[in-house]
């Protein structure tokens, strides 16, 4: 398998190939997520719920993102490697650049920040400097206090209409990518249409350019309840790695996600 770079994506967007993302948090999952053709692994602060055991992402630290994204670059095959800048941890333009160095040094070659418009200028300067970028809308963690828990965003015509808006001027600025979470179906295929860059999505439906889950999730692994957009793919499976095989090869058939894993509404 040839390694995945920004350049790969890009193709495969326009080809209307579906491409994979799976999280890993240490060197065992990145070898077993990458050895089966996930095209990126996301080092995501969702490690605070699933590894370190907290209510939410919010007290995750750069410390926790440098050593993760250093314990899944030595894992990792030929999947490129996204990690998240945590809670706060992009408040400055000057506090990014140093958080996105870190990332980079420790083995990421994507990094993620959650935000709208208000990070153009922040974007800009990273993609003038080299570091590519991808923004997650939607449904962002480390906001879920402002957005009054887990809920779908953009249900309604001003908040669908301001993040289509948010989408479009952040790929101008330089994004990479374009993350959406727990987003209507209609609304995730609008954004998609509208940017010319990559468009991940997670509870987004299957419209988006490419897929992504939390690996525990998707290896049955949850605690408490399940979200709408997970299917267990260890259910039919005899190993891990023939799990993420079949993610893999039903994100790119079409079919996963299925209805039942997206909003309409």
């Amino acid at each position: 398998m040839a390694k995945t770079t920004l350049h790969t994506l890009l193709e495969m967007k326009q080809t209307g190939e579906k491409f994979t993302c799976l999280t890993s948090y240490d060197a065992t999952q990145a070898h077993m997520v990458s050895s089966q053709g996930t095209d990126i692994i996301l080092v995501g602060d969702s490690l605070g719920m699933v590894v370190q055991g907290r209510d939410s992402t919010v007290p995750v630290t750069m410390d926790d993102m440098v050593y993760h994204t250093r314990c899944v670059a030595r894992g990792n095959t030929d999947a490129m490697i996204m990690a998240d800048i945590p809670f706060m941890a992009c408040a400055t333009i000057e506090q990014t650049y140093t958080n996105a160095t870190a990332l980079m040094q420790a083995g990421a070659e994507v990094i993620k920040l959650e935000g709208g418009r208000w990070l153009c200028d922040t974007v800009k300067g990273l993609s003038e400097r080299g570091v590519p970028t991808c923004l997650h809308l939607g449904l962002t963690p480390q906001s879920v206090s402002m957005l009054g828990g887990y809920k779908v965003q953009g249900r309604d015509e001003e908040s669908a209409n301001r993040m289509i808006e948010d989408a479009i001027m952040l790929a101008n600025a330089g994004a990479n990518i374009i993350l959406l979470e727990c987003v209507p179906t209609p609304l995730a295929r609008e954004i998609t249409r509208a940017v010319s860059v990559p468009v991940i999505g997670i509870g987004a439906g299957p419209d988006t350019d490419g897929q992504v889950l939390v690996v525990y999730d998707m290896l049955g692994m949850t605690h408490g309840r399940k979200p709408r957009f997970v299917k267990d793919f260890m259910a039919e499976a005899g190993t891990p790695a023939e799990a993420v095989a079949q993610f893999v090869a039903d994100v790119k058939s079409g079919a996963f996600p299925a209805p039942e894993h997206g909003f309409s509404k």
